[in-house]
């Protein structure tokens, strides 16, 4: 990490306090160079690949040039949760909608549902904390609930400590599973009524961000519902300005945070743990992204952000964390801010083309093609 990242994420380091037993390792320079070396060597000027040669970069390097390069199969986590915050109108939709969602992810007929069979990942559905109980047993589910969704965080904390840090470890087991099934690449993706809500306030106690540039229309509020969410995220931040001033990413995540968020930033930790790739999707997920990168700020070396959310804040959050490095440039910018993973799932095919490029291009000392000179 560059000096700019360690000035963004001064706070000591929270890994260590939170998981002992847990490593999370900067890539190495020479993995990257060697990498480099054979990239240079394809047939093609060099560079002319653009960021597909850095994707394949730094697929070498998580792997420790182990070959071939490898991103499948893969897993897309789409995690679920509901919030206490909700309760003060800052969404169109009812809070119910998390939920009836949920049931449409096991129906196969969500966006997410389609680009992932469209891209070839698997999906599951996990419920980290969604109002109305467990849900029935279902293929697709996998059951990480902390509760029956978030308290109010305009009234006090989201959730305790305890309860964010029980969500911290559920979800660094999630991604350790499936690493242990021989996944290659794990993808991020969120549903919960008001969550944006949550994001905004992550954003702005942990970049310093104001919320009333941050806030936006999440799944559809107009010009008013905005102004009213942008007010609530101010009070929200007020109320839980102890832990906001304190820097510490576990209670600030715990005061502000969602069920969801807290699982997404496990999940993110997780993977990076094993060395795998992790696809970061848009608005709420990169606010769960920030937050780990508090908690471990090697993250970014093991992360893909996917792509740049048409919500109005993600682009200012962006361009916070690509002050501090350059992996935190989007792949794509394509106006989504649908959420459920889909930015991280239309991406996911960039990572594949790097790595077959890498895999399968012909060297020019192989194919006989005379190397440019200049």
């Amino acid at each position: 990490m560059n000096d700019t990242t360690s000035q963004l994420f001064s706070s000591p380091p929270a890994l260590e306090r939170i998981f002992p037993d847990l490593h999370i390792e900067p890539l190495r320079q020479q993995d990257l160079d060697a990498a480099q070396a054979h990239l240079d060597d394809l047939t093609k000027p060099r560079g002319s690949l653009g960021r597909l040669e850095d994707l394949a970069r730094r697929l070498y390097a998580m792997r420790r040039g182990q070959l071939p390069l490898r991103v499948h199969p893969a897993l897309m986590l789409t995690v679920a949760g509901d919030h206490g915050v909700a309760a003060q109108g800052v969404s169109p939709f009812p809070q119910a909608v998390t939920r009836q969602m949920v049931q449409n992810f096991f129906g196969g007929g969500a966006a997410i549902n389609v680009l992932c069979r469209s891209m070839g990942m698997e999906l599951r559905v996990v419920d980290a904390g969604c109002a109305g109980g467990p849900f029935a047993p279902n293929p697709m589910l996998l059951d990480c609930r902390l509760g029956d969704g978030t308290a109010d965080m305009t009234l006090g904390p989201a959730m305790s400590v305890e309860t964010c840090l029980k969500g911290l470890r559920a979800g660094v087991k999630l991604a350790h599973d499936a690493a242990d099934k021989g996944y290659q690449c794990l993808g991020v993706g969120e549903m919960g009524i008001a969550n944006s809500t949550s994001g905004t306030a992550l954003y702005c106690a942990l970049l310093h961000l104001e919320p009333e540039v941050m806030a936006g229309p999440g799944a559809g509020a107009d010009a008013a519902m905005v102004q009213h969410k942008a007010k609530i995220v101010r009070k929200a931040l007020d109320v839980n300005g102890k832990a906001v001033r304190s820097g510490d990413p576990v209670e600030i995540l715990a005061a502000l945070g969602g069920h969801e968020i807290v699982v997404m930033s496990g999940i993110m930790l997780g993977a990076a743990s094993r060395r795998l790739p992790v696809l970061v999707d848009g608005f709420i997920c990169s606010a769960a992204y920030v937050a780990a990168l508090h908690i471990c700020p090697v993250l970014a070396e093991y992360a893909v952000l996917s792509h740049a959310s048409a919500e109005q804040g993600h682009g200012r959050a962006l361009a916070r964390l690509e002050e501090a490095a350059p992996e935190h440039r989007p792949l794509l910018h394509l106006d989504m801010r649908l959420g459920e993973g889909t930015g991280g799932a239309v991406a996911y095919g960039l990572l594949r083309c790097a790595a077959d490029i890498y895999n399968d291009m012909a060297t020019f000392s192989a194919a006989g093609v005379a190397e440019q000179t200049c």
